[in-house]
């Protein structure tokens, strides 16, 4: 009897996590689909244009069209390029971008039938290693398709994309640290707990403001948005380094930038804005699954706000000097972070800091 016992725990655990694999991937997706159309029309208004308007009301089904068109174009591959390789490329750059997913708290956990259901795939102790060692990764997609195409705009673009990316999670890493001296845990649910005081207003964000700035920016760079596109410039670039991509492997690498934007928006949200937390969430008297339903609400309602302001910023704000990119990863954000933790472990010893 125990060891049945243990076998139906061991199941519904198993079901539970891929029920939640399943929604989380559909919604990875979808919103990354929608955040094509997102931008189009952000940048439409910003233009003074309508932007996209003719596939269903208000260009709906636009994010559909272009991944039928997608799947139906030619795939073509370039005489000279490594072939294993070049196709292998895309496929590492979604999968990185997908894995964070299993980290992030989405909500309070669901009670169902009497049995808790955690919004989160794995709740790792060392949360935020997981996060950089998986996002270090995906430089490996970067490089191995800028190279494997055989062509050296591609190869020139994967190396500023990388050289980029491994400048900029340097400063990301240092400007988390004092996050992590604040909240004594790598956990992202513990971050995320450690901020629902102050009738869940702790917010890292007002305690730390320059490492959100230092960590919103150096997210920029990772996900290679405007004003860090360098990797993509098309007037010097072509089309950086998936020039010589096309059809579901262009779609592959394009989808997951917009999955990297969504996953960034919600560490963002979770390590600064206190994640799933609201205001009053505890003194409302709401039953938990209520309580489960809004948190979700406010962590996406917080996500989609970042999200906005990426978009905004790239038709903003113009494209810096590749020197200038340099200089600010290296000479003015890391010296900024160092500053910072020293401050932050003053203010930890005088107590200011709880």
């Amino acid at each position: 009897m125990i060891a049945y016992s243990i076998l139906d725990r061991d199941w519904s655990f198993l079901t539970d996590k891929l029920i939640l694999v399943g929604i989380l991937f559909a919604v990875a997706l979808g919103i990354a689909a929608y955040s094509t159309l997102a931008e189009r029309k952000i940048a439409a208004f910003m233009q003074d244009r309508i932007g996209p308007d003719r596939a269903g009301f208000f260009g709906i089904l636009q994010p559909i069209a272009d991944g039928v068109k997608s799947i139906l174009k030619e795939e073509i591959i370039p005489g000279r390029a490594h072939k294993f390789l070049f196709i292998l490329a895309p496929c590492i750059f979604m999968t990185v971008a997908l894995m964070t997913y299993a980290i992030i708290p989405w909500g309070k956990d669901l009670i169902i039938n009497g049995r808790k259901f955690s919004l989160q795939l794995a709740d790792l102790n060392v949360g935020i290693l997981y996060s950089f060692a998986i996002v270090s990764l995906g430089v490996y997609g970067i490089m191995i398709g800028g190279w494997a195409s055989n062509n050296k705009f591609s190869l020139l673009g994967a190396v500023r994309a990388s050289t980029q990316m491994i400048s900029y999670e340097l400063a990301m890493g240092l400007s988390l640290i004092p996050i992590v001296m604040m909240s004594s845990s790598l956990s992202l649910r513990d971050i995320t707990e450690a901020q629902s005081y102050w009738h869940g207003m702790h917010w890292n964000i007002m305690l730390q403001p320059l490492s959100f700035i230092i960590f919103f920016t150096c997210a920029l760079a990772e996900c290679n948005r405007t004003p860090f596109d360098l990797a993509e410039t098309e007037s010097e670039l072509i089309g950086g380094y998936h020039t010589e991509y096309s059809s579901m492997k262009l779609a592959l690498f394009l989808f997951g930038e917009y999955v990297n934007i969504f996953v960034s928006a919600a560490v963002i949200s979770i390590l600064f804005l206190g994640g799933y937390n609201f205001p009053y969430m505890n003194e409302m008297g709401l039953s938990p699954n209520w309580v489960s339903i809004l948190s979700m609400g406010a962590l996406f309602a917080k996500i989609f706000f970042i999200i906005f302001v990426f978009m905004w910023i790239r038709w903003t704000i113009p494209r810096f000097r590749y020197d200038q990119l340099m200089k600010l990863g290296w000479q003015i954000f890391i010296p900024l972070c160092i500053v910072n933790i020293l401050i932050t472990g003053l203010l930890i010893t005088l107590k200011i800091y709880h």
